[in-house]
C-alpha cells in the first residue's frame, strides 16, 4: 500500500535533488542498495522503465519522469496531451491560498506552504490509470488527505468533500474555451477522502510537483480513474449532498461520480479491460480498483458497481 514511509524526512528535504542521491531502489518490493554514484542528479534523471517497485502489492515499473511530465490530461491548459507541458511553464504557484469551508467547525484559508508543513511527507509509488486506457506509475510526495481533514473538524452532517481548481483564464488558456464547465470540480465521499491511500500531493520524484501535473497542490486517488484526482486546488468544501463533479455534468452517461477503476464496466465508447503504460508498447489487463482492491473494496460493500460507476 504505502511503498516508502518517510516520516523522518522534513518537508524542507523533499524538494532538493540531493534527497535521492543515496535512496534505495526497490526491486520486487525488497529494498536493495541504490546506485548512489549518480552525483548531482535526482531520481527523475535516473528512473527508467527497468526501475521496479511495489505499487498496491503488485510489482510495477516506475514510469520515466519525461513521460509523466510531457503527456498530461489537463484541459485547463489544452485538450492536447502534449500541450500542457509548454502552456503551463509559467503558471504561477506562489502566492497560493486554499479555502476550506462548508460543514466544518474550523473554516480557514491556508497558504500552500502552511499546508505542506501539516504532516511529515511520505513518498508513495502509486499506479494511476486514465479513462482513455493509458496508465502511469509515479512516486508521489505528500501525506494522507485525512491529516488535513482531521484538523478542520467536519461536522456530523458532512458526507462529501468537494475540490475546486483555480479559475484563471489569463494563465489557463484552456478555460477560455467552453470545453467543460469551469472551474473544474471533483468530489469524494468523506470515507473515501479519509482512506489512508487518498493523498494530498505537492511533489513527485522527490521534487516539487510540476505545473502540468497539478502544482502546487492536487489530490491523488489511486483506485479511481485519473480525472478524479483534482489539480491546482484552491478550495476544499465539505457538503451533505453529493457534489456535481465536472465530468459527470458534461457526460453523466460516461463519467459517474465514483469512477472506480473497474475492468468489468466499459466506457460507452471503449473497453476498460485493457490499458497501456506510457513508454510501453503492449497492453496489460486492467486490475479491479486499479490493483488496490485489498485496501479499498470494503468501502463499496453492498453497492452495485455497474450502477454506481
Amino acid at each position: 500500500m504505502l511503498i516508502k514511509k518517510a516520516k523522518d524526512i522534513r518537508s524542507s528535504e523533499i524538494t532538493p535533488r540531493s534527497l535521492y542521491l543515496n535512496r534505495r531502489q526497490f526491486l520486487a518490493g525488497t529494498a536493495i542498495a541504490g546506485a548512489a554514484a549518480v552525483t548531482g542528479f535526482g531520481l527523475r534523471e535516473i528512473v527508467s522503465p527497468s526501475t521496479t517497485a511495489m505499487a498496491g502489492n503488485k510489482i510495477d515499473s516506475v514510469t520515466p519522469y519525461k513521460d509523466v511530465t510531457n503527456y498530461n490530461n489537463y484541459y485547463e491548459f489544452s485538450t492536447d496531451k502534449e500541450g500542457p507541458a509548454t502552456l503551463a511553464r509559467n503558471f504561477r504557484t506562489r502566492p497560493w491560498k486554499v479555502k476550506i469551508d462548508g460543514l466544518v467547525d474550523k473554516k480557514q484559508e491556508l497558504d500552500i506552504d502552511t499546508i505542506m508543513k501539516m504532516a511529515s511527507p511520505e513518498e508513495r509509488i502509486y499506479r494511476h490509470r486514465c479513462v482513455e486506457g493509458w496508465s502511469i506509475v509515479v512516486p508521489w510526495v505528500g501525506f494522507s488527505l485525512s491529516e488535513l481533514i482531521k484538523r478542520v473538524d467536519p461536522t456530523s452532517k458532512a458526507k462529501f468533500v468537494e475540490f475546486t481548481t483555480i479559475l484563471d483564464m489569463s494563465q489557463m488558456p484552456g478555460q477560455q474555451r467552453n470545453v467543460l464547465q469551469w472551474p473544474y470540480v471533483e468530489g469524494l465521499r468523506l470515507d473515501e477522502a479519509m482512506h489512508p491511500l487518498a493523498l494530498l500531493c505537492f511533489g513527485m520524484y522527490g521534487e516539487d510537483l510540476p505545473n502540468q501535473d497539478g502544482a502546487p497542490l492536487r489530490i491523488v486517488v489511486p483506485w479511481k480513474y485519473g480525472f478524479k484526482s483534482a489539480k491546482a486546488i484552491v478550495r476544499i468544501r465539505f457538503t451533505e449532498k453529493q457534489p456535481l463533479n465536472t465530468w459527470n455534468i458534461f457526460a453523466p452517461q460516461e463519467y459517474g461520480f465514483y469512477s472506480n477503476v473497474n475492468p468489468n464496466v466499459d466506457h460507452p465508447r471503449w473497453s476498460q479491460a485493457r490499458e497501456r503504460r506510457l513508454g510501453e508498447f503492449s497492453k496489460r489487463s486492467t486490475l479491479m480498483f486499479n490493483g488496490y482492491a485489498d485496501q479499498v473494496a470494503s468501502l463499496y460493500t453492498g453497492m452495485d458497481l455497474k450502477k454506481n460507476f
